[in-house]
C-alpha cells in the first residue's frame, strides 16, 4: 500500500511540474490568450488532464480510476484557472483524489 500511494503522488507530481511546463500552465488558462484569435485551452486542459489520466493508468492498471483522473484533474485545474480555488487548494484537492484512488484500490473496489 505505501508503494502504490508514492507512486501516486510521484505520477502527480511529474505530472503537474516537470511534464507541464510554463507554457501548458498558460495556455490550459481559459482567462488567459496565449495565441492571439485562437482558443487553445480546451485542448491544453484536456491534454493536461490526459497526461495525468494516463500516468495513473500506467501506475495503477485501472481504466476506471484513469478515467475519473481525467475528469477530477479537468474540474479541478478549471477552477483554479477560473479564480474559485488558490493554488494550496488545488494540490490539496488532486492529493485528495490520490487518496480515494489508494482506497479504492486498496479495498479492491477497481
Amino acid at each position: 500500500m505505501l508503494q502504490m500511494a508514492l507512486m501516486l503522488f510521484a505520477a502527480h507530481a511529474l505530472a503537474d511540474y516537470p511534464l507541464q511546463g510554463d507554457w501548458l500552465s498558460k495556455a490550459k488558462n481559459h482567462k488567459l490568450s496565449l495565441v492571439p484569435g485562437e482558443t487553445i485551452w480546451p485542448m491544453a486542459l484536456a491534454g493536461h488532464a490526459a497526461i495525468h489520466a494516463l500516468l495513473m493508468l500506467l501506475v495503477t492498471g485501472s481504466v476506471i480510476i484513469a478515467f475519473a483522473e481525467l475528469v477530477c484533474h479537468t474540474v479541478i485545474d478549471y477552477a483554479k484557472c477560473d479564480g474559485r480555488l488558490t493554488y494550496n487548494q488545488d494540490q490539496l484537492l488532486h492529493v485528495a483524489c490520490k487518496a480515494v484512488w489508494l482506497v479504492l484500490i486498496v479495498s479492491g473496489l477497481v
